[in-house]
């Protein structure tokens, strides 16, 4: 297993240094290589659209209550997690059977109560202090005396993307084909509140965050939005170059690669009054100094209301997307170099 990455700061020293702004960027492209486009694919197609399928199921069941924030539902849902981890021998990076890092209720406002974001891992073999994060919460707005806020799409699409993405690192691992660098699984609690489970795993980290290269956040990928009725193949892509020139590269060669979505920057824009960039879990980690990649599907009629159910995912769609995830994330976890923060925030 060996991907080629020449680091984008060779272009800044030796004969290196007469290339213009346009030569650099084609020059970084031209050296983005999958050499064992073989091996991900294969690891990519162990992601199926019927295990994601199950997975939303369960977990935007009316079991778990709408998953609100401190609420039993959420700690079922969290507990959910935790087993599925186990059952598949994917460890925690706190040894034994301990997946939560606990959040107390002082951490948080609208006298919620103490919650936990769920935490899996997958150590490197040769770097294994550096640390990929792929994150999604696991919150939604819980229930009322009539209805249950079931989140199928926010985020239990998000949350079987990264339960699926994990199961897929394992296996390869199994096979032999072990992340040269580490990745965590993060389940994050308190989006829905203002971020919190985010903003709680950056000021208490369990990896460093000078040794995080990356964080892939997934927030809603199973629908699809009204600008995109009669083209459903695309994913909205936030993020990406804002804090690193390579990983919005990465995240094209990926793309062109394995799964040919139409990337839509739309959102991306300094200036989109969405203000997406700002509102999902990344934005705790690049305010760190952490490259980040936000995948979105935009919202929908059913978004925030309790008609977000699972039938109304569109399953083939969230198998492409998810394949796009893993693919970018078995690059950047396998390249030589880690990717480089060359943008300031």
């Amino acid at each position: 297993m060996k991907l080629q990455l020449i680091a984008l700061s060779l272009t800044l020293v030796g004969s290196c240094a007469t290339l213009n702004h346009e030569q650099k960027i084609k020059q970084l492209q031209t050296n983005i290589v999958f050499e064992d486009a073989e091996v991900v694919s294969k690891y990519a197609e162990t992601i199926t659209a019927d295990e994601l399928k199950t997975h939303v199921y369960a977990f935007s069941s009316d079991a778990f209550e709408g998953r609100r924030s401190g609420e039993v539902g959420h700690h079922k849902a969290a507990h959910f997690l935790k087993n599925y981890y186990l059952q598949n021998q994917i460890a925690s990076p706190f040894g034994g059977e301990h997946y939560f890092q606990a959040i107390p209720e002082s951490f948080f406002s609208r006298d919620l109560k103490s919650s936990e974001n769920v935490l899996a891992y997958i150590e490197g073999s040769e770097f294994p202090e550096e640390v990929l994060i792929i994150s999604g919460h696991s919150d939604h707005e819980g229930f009322t005396d009539t209805e249950i806020y079931n989140g199928a799409d926010d985020n239990g699409s998000g949350t079987s993307a990264i339960m699926e993405i994990a199961q897929a690192f394992k296996k390869a691992t199994d096979d032999g084909f072990q992340p040269r660098r580490s990745i965590l699984f993060l389940h994050l609690t308190g989006e829905e509140v203002g971020l919190k489970g985010s903003l709680y795993y950056t000021q208490h980290p369990v990896f460093a965050m000078k040794n995080t290269i990356a964080d892939l956040n997934i927030d809603m990928i199973g629908r699809v939005d009204e600008a995109h009725t009669n083209n459903p193949n695309y994913i909205y892509i936030i993020g990406a170059d804002r804090l690193s020139t390579e990983l919005h590269y990465i995240s094209e060669a990926a793309n062109t690669q394995f799964t040919n979505l139409d990337l839509d920057y739309t959102f991306n824009a300094e200036r989109d009054a969405n203000r997406y960039y700002y509102r999902s879990d990344h934005y705790n980690f690049a305010l760190q100094g952490v490259p980040v990649i936000f995948y979105f599907n935009g919202e929908h009629k059913d978004y925030h209301e309790p008609t977000d159910t699972a039938e109304k995912i569109n399953y083939k769609l969230l198998q492409k997307r998810t394949q796009l995830i893993f693919s970018t994330a078995w690059y950047l976890v396998n390249t030589d170099k880690r990717i480089i923060v060359d943008q300031d925030y």
